[in-house]
């Protein structure tokens, strides 16, 4: 028994195509492909009458439990280093496991509900580390969203801190199946000792996977790595043997053009995070020389990455380095594709089955070469009729078929309010 989508169109980011096909769908797969396809006797048929048949979308770095900290009446931070010792960090500190899963399943959904169907997580939560990752992906779970998590190792809470942050991002790495894997994860540089580089090195051989970490969010990163440890940021993780194909560096907006050619050499993605960048006003990040693996994700914003692609688009645009958007959408594929070993975003036979349904009624022809002008212009999570992942459908008729949206939400707020509690004592 299948699943057949019949009269949509079927787009593809990369090359980019428009094309009126059906698409048969069996298990988690893509089966067949073509015009007028005949259903078998048991499928389901859904006809989608013009609508479009769009790539689950991939957030390259995202920060789930920031959801909770939306609203939080906060202090104004004089600058970077004011913003992570006053605000992020106390935060993360304020955070408990029970906060942690309620957070995965309430940005999950959120994400779901706007398309995206893969997350890549950096978590951090000093005072709940051990079973954090698990929780975080019983919380995604529910939600039945993909997941890619690590948990960001750091040496600001002592040697015993970081080595339980070790163990517990290997740990997941280990035991992640299914719709979720590990990877290995670390704070800012300036916040790593050299010891914490060796750990990393060692996580990263065990664990077989790639190293996910913040690069130069600001300048404060460069200056504190070398006045701390004696050389800058892509120094220390050049000398580390931490930077390859399966690393994942997020912001990357403060790195000379040498220290840059340096890890595009190494292979390292770069995910770039152009709405928290204005958000922390750490500067923009020059995205057009981030090369051929360059990404998007969300950070602590909000979890809509068509929002992000086109924020990404027009403040490249401001700063007179267009990026090519549709490009960066396509690699959150291709990076989610390694990491599950899997053919994940061709709309195509043999590729894994998670695709949004967009009810989008085009103004203008919408082909090939209009394609990204819609995505920039037109196209958003508004659109976003039903969602399916691993050939499960997990949104239809826009309403999440897993969750009720009003239980999560109170629960986000019981969560929420504790947490703020708990920073008001501090």
């Amino acid at each position: 028994m299948g699943t057949v989508l019949k009269g949509g169109y079927v787009v593809e980011l990369e090359p980019a195509s428009v094309e009126r096909v059906d698409l048969r769908i069996e298990g988690e797969r893509i089966v067949a492909r073509g015009e007028d396809l005949t259903p078998g006797p048991d499928d389901e048929v859904v006809a989608l009458s013009g609508k479009l048949v769009f790539p689950g979308l991939v957030n390259a770095h995202h920060r789930l439990a920031q959801v909770l900290a939306r609203g939080w009446v906060r202090p104004t931070p004089a600058s970077y280093q004011a913003l992570l010792e006053q605000v992020r960090w106390p935060f993360e500190n304020a955070l408990d496991l029970d906060a942690v899963q309620v957070a995965a399943t309430a940005a999950g959904l959120e994400s779901i509900q706007c398309g995206t169907t893969t997350l890549f997580d950096l978590h951090s939560s000093p005072r709940a580390v051990t079973g954090s990752l698990l929780r975080l992906a019983r919380g995604l779970h529910e939600v039945g969203v993909r997941g890619v998590l690590a948990y960001a190792v750091t040496d600001r809470m002592g040697a015993v801190g970081r080595e339980e942050g070790l163990e517990e991002t290997v740990s997941f790495a280990r035991k992640a199946r299914g719709r979720f894997r590990g990877q290995v994860g670390a704070g800012p540089c300036f916040t790593l000792s050299d010891d914490a580089l060796q750990g990393l090195g060692e996580a990263l051989n065990t664990s077989g996977t790639g190293l996910h970490f913040p690069l130069a969010e600001d300048p404060l990163d460069e200056r504190l790595s070398t006045e701390r440890h004696g050389n800058p940021p892509v120094t220390r993780l050049l000398n580390g043997n931490l930077l390859s194909p399966r690393a994942m560096a997020a912001h990357a907006g403060h790195l000379e053009w040498a220290d840059l050619a340096q890890v595009l050499a190494t292979g390292t993605w770069l995910v770039h995070t152009p709405r928290s960048n204005q958000g922390q006003e750490v500067g923009y990040a020059p995205a057009l020389k981030f090369g051929a693996r360059a990404s998007l994700g969300t950070d602590g914003t909000s979890s809509d990455l068509f929002a992000e692609a086109q924020a990404a688009y027009l403040r490249s645009r401001e700063a007179g380095q267009p990026i090519d958007v549709l490009r960066y959408l396509a690699n959150g594929h291709r990076l989610a594709s390694q990491v599950f070993e899997a053919a994940i975003g061709p709309m195509r036979e043999g590729s894994v089955a998670d695709l949004l349904v967009l009810d989008y009624l085009s103004p203008t022809p919408l082909t090939a070469e209009t394609l990204a002008w819609h995505v920039i212009h037109g196209l958003g999570s508004r659109h976003v009729e039903a969602v399916m992942v691993d050939g499960v459908w997990r949104v239809w008729a826009r309403r999440p078929l897993s969750v009720n949206p009003s239980v999560v939400a109170d629960q986000a707020r019981e969560a929420a309010t504790a947490v703020w509690e708990r920073l008001n004592q501090t």
